[in-house]
């Protein structure tokens, strides 16, 4: 078994780290001039030119390449695979890529699936891994299973139906928010770690996880709001969610409000059976990691983004400790951040009071609703181009800051994986 040769298709950030523990291994595993300049050290790695290459001398072979460009990828090279072969994608979205495999790979072929739910710069040892069998012998899928343990990861054995809706309750929501931070910050021409009003607390966190997600492709994110569509729901809602929590706080309707923030709330954390339970994040962790001097006392925030994010939980009815085990490293933070101000219901209290009465946030806010809606027509309409422009333009604003945000956010997530 250990004779068998592993391919990747697709030698982007992840492709890249596929082949880098997969040689550290042991296993063989098959852009060009270049990436043989890379690898001219590790005999183990044998760079091809193209894909039928790969696909014609590999027993196992992963796509790691863009959802949007599956298709296209799988039928050029699919035909090529070789008999009796397990193929495989590494996309964020498998509904796609199930169809790629199942229109273009000969019938001879098995295809078991995976999924690193975290990003290429995160150590793989305890993030969850997904596999789903969709057309193997349990042989095959064991074999794919030892494979890919040498990652150290926690594999979660799922359907595609349920690795789908699973990311996109864990997924979707959660990069909107930040996209939509971000969007509005670049908006007000705000480098927030500079301002002492974002620094500290919770505000940590939103400034490392945004700069987090804009130091990444585009693609990453696009593919999984876009070719979901359980995806396209929960980003809808969102920023329904964002609009009107921003238009009661505009009115002044204290009562509505707090009615609405608590009664989601009670849904999302304490019929969840979390009260009694400890924090996932403390003050302490909180403070820790901060891109900026953090103030002797804050700033009040009314945290539009975390009481949208929990309002759009309990609109669509989700619990999101449910899917804990197959969450990624930013969804965890995320609902660290959102269950420390709900749990403290004087926090809370003052959160609201800040909302009705504290205009100090109100143009931030109101960039951040613009944002959050512009985010979410760009993947009702599935357009990948504009996605991108306003991605990159973005991203381009927040650049001379992602290697310390990279650092930083790592530090985080290794401390919310030892609590959870």
């Amino acid at each position: 078994m250990e004779d068998r040769v592993i391919g990747i298709i697709g030698m982007g950030l992840m492709g890249k780290m596929y082949a880098r523990r997969l040689s550290a291994a042991g296993w063989r595993s098959d852009k060009f001039e270049a990436l043989k300049k890379e690898h001219a050290d590790n005999e183990k790695v044998c760079i091809f030119e193209d894909g039928y290459g790969v696909s014609r001398s590999s027993d196992y072979i992963i796509y790691s390449v863009e959802a949007e460009m599956i298709n296209k990828v799988v039928a050029e090279y699919g035909r090529a695979t070789k008999k009796g072969a397990i193929v495989g994608g590494q996309t964020s979205c498998k509904a796609p890529e199930v169809a790629a495999f199942e229109r273009h790979l000969p019938p001879d072929v098995e295809i078991v699936l995976c999924h690193s739910l975290h990003g290429p710069n995160v150590d793989p040892k305890g993030q969850p891994l997904a596999l789903i069998k969709h057309r193997s012998s349990p042989e095959s899928y064991d074999f794919v299973s030892h494979v890919l343990s040498c990652f150290g990861s926690k594999q979660v054995h799922l359907s595609a139906e349920s690795h789908d809706r699973i990311t996109a309750d864990t997924q979707a929501v959660t990069h909107a928010a930040f996209l939509s931070m971000g969007t509005a910050w670049r908006a007000n021409d705000q480098f927030p770690w500079e301002i002492s009003r974002y620094v500290g607390g919770i505000e940590n966190v939103k400034c490392n996880l945004t700069l987090r997600i804009y130091s990444n492709k585009w693609h990453v994110y696009a593919g999984l709001a876009i070719l979901n569509p359980s995806a396209k729901q929960q980003i809808r809602q969102y920023a329904e969610s964002v609009t009107a929590l921003f238009k009661l706080m505009l009115g002044g309707h204290k009562d509505e409000l707090e009615r609405r923030i608590k009664s989601a709330g009670e849904a999302v954390f304490t019929s969840a059976g979390r009260k009694g339970e400890p924090l996932l994040l403390s003050d302490e962790v909180l403070d820790r990691f901060s891109l900026g001097k953090v103030p002797k006392e804050r700033t009040p925030n009314n945290h539009l983004s975390l009481l949208a994010m929990v309002d759009c939980w309990w609109k669509l009815g989700i619990v999101p400790y449910d899917h804990i085990i197959c969450s990624t490293p930013l969804f965890r933070l995320w609902l660290g951040v959102t269950e420390y101000l709900f749990r403290k219901p004087a926090m809370l209290d003052e959160v609201i009071k800040t909302a009705i009465e504290d205009s100090t946030f109100r143009s931030d806010d109101l960039e951040f609703t613009f944002a959050a809606r512009g985010w979410s027509d760009c993947v009702t309409f599935g357009d990948f181009d504009s996605y991108r422009d306003r991605f990159e333009q973005i991203q381009s604003y927040f650049a001379p800051r992602f290697p310390e945000a990279t650092r930083v956010g790592n530090e985080m997530i290794k401390v919310i994986f030892e609590k959870t």
